[in-house]
């Protein structure tokens, strides 16, 4: 059985899996120079290859991606039905609920419009601050990043509403538990809203003019999950309005990279990452995919395949 990985794997993570993997034959390539006929003659891959040359990969059991996100890899005629699809979520909820919590502290605490400050050579107070203490925050996806970041605000003494597509037991750390149906109803309520949503026909623009006119006045959002799910122009035109958002903190947009001349930049109160707060910048995270990645290695090649981890339907939903 041919295996070609495309992670950057060291020496050790290539022990590691090739330790797993006695018998097949591992071929080590990357995302950038991966060729069609590799991906071709693969029945096994292991990373995120581009979504274009797998409708070539005729001897393809499973792919194990290397990121949480699968949307690229669920749209129709990228892989055949019979593909096993896994993904590597559970490995960034670490990295991106901090880069979460940053972003919503660095909001709280004025630390963007002291950064201009220092910039331009200014010592000048810039008022009256908020804090995490005593306000409530809606989570908007309650996945790995989502609860790892309910539980952080939860910790620093805010009121944590939860949304998720179905009710099931309530984490100690979430106070309120709904669907997406109460959304309207719960914006207004919130100090904070944090975005992890993946991106669906469902989560399209879910933040529109109307919602983010919902919003509390006074209140952040922060989004870390897909671009898509806020209306970035809306966003901007809401932002100057100045009748509900204090500011937001993006670290995904629509598009991506932002275009240099697009307005959103220069928006009163807006800290804009490049899509950094996960990826493998913290080390951690991509020893947490390779161990993912090694486990579920393990079970296909026993046949177990029911007890993989991740595995993702076509429609995105992740089964376990």
């Amino acid at each position: 059985m041919k295996i070609l990985i495309v992670m950057p794997f060291n020496d050790s993570h290539r022990q590691y899996v090739e330790s797993i993997a006695s018998g097949c034959r591992c071929v080590y390539s990357s995302r950038e120079t991966v060729t069609p006929e590799e991906v071709r003659d693969a029945d096994i891959i292991l990373g995120n290859v581009p979504p274009a040359l797998l409708a070539q990969a005729e001897s393809l059991k499973w792919i194990q991606l290397n990121s949480a996100g699968s949307d690229a890899y669920c749209k129709p005629g990228v892989l055949r039905p019979e593909v096993l699809l896994t993904c590597a979520t559970g490995a960034y909820g670490l990295a991106v609920s901090e880069g979460m919590l940053s972003m919503t502290l660095a909001l709280c605490r004025k630390l963007d419009l002291y950064a201009k400050n220092q910039a331009e050579h200014l010592w000048q107070a810039q008022g009256a601050i908020t804090s995490v203490w005593n306000s409530t925050t809606l989570i908007l996806g309650l996945g790995d990043i989502g609860r790892e970041y309910a539980s952080r605000m939860k910790a620093l003494g805010s009121y944590t509403i939860g949304i998720r597509r179905n009710i099931s037991q309530k984490p100690d750390y979430v106070d309120e538990l709904h669907t997406m149906d109460d959304l309207d109803e719960l914006l207004p309520r919130a100090d904070f809203v944090a975005m992890s949503l993946p991106s669906t026909p469902q989560t399209h623009h879910l933040m529109d003019e109307r919602r983010l006119l919902l919003m509390k006045k006074g209140s952040y959002l922060i989004n870390a999950g897909r671009g898509d799910a806020v209306d970035c122009a809306a966003l901007n035109d809401v932002l100057r309005k100045g009748v509900s958002l204090a500011g937001c903190a993006l670290d995904v947009t629509e598009p991506e990279p932002l275009p240099a001349d697009h307005p959103l930049w220069d928006a009163p109160r807006t800290i804009i990452m490049p899509h950094c707060a996960g990826n493998f910048f913290l080390p951690e995270t991509f020893e947490r995919v390779v161990r993912i990645t090694g486990k579920n290695l393990e079970k296909f090649l026993a046949g177990n395949l029911a007890e993989m981890d991740n595995i993702v339907a076509r429609s995105g939903d992740i089964r376990r």
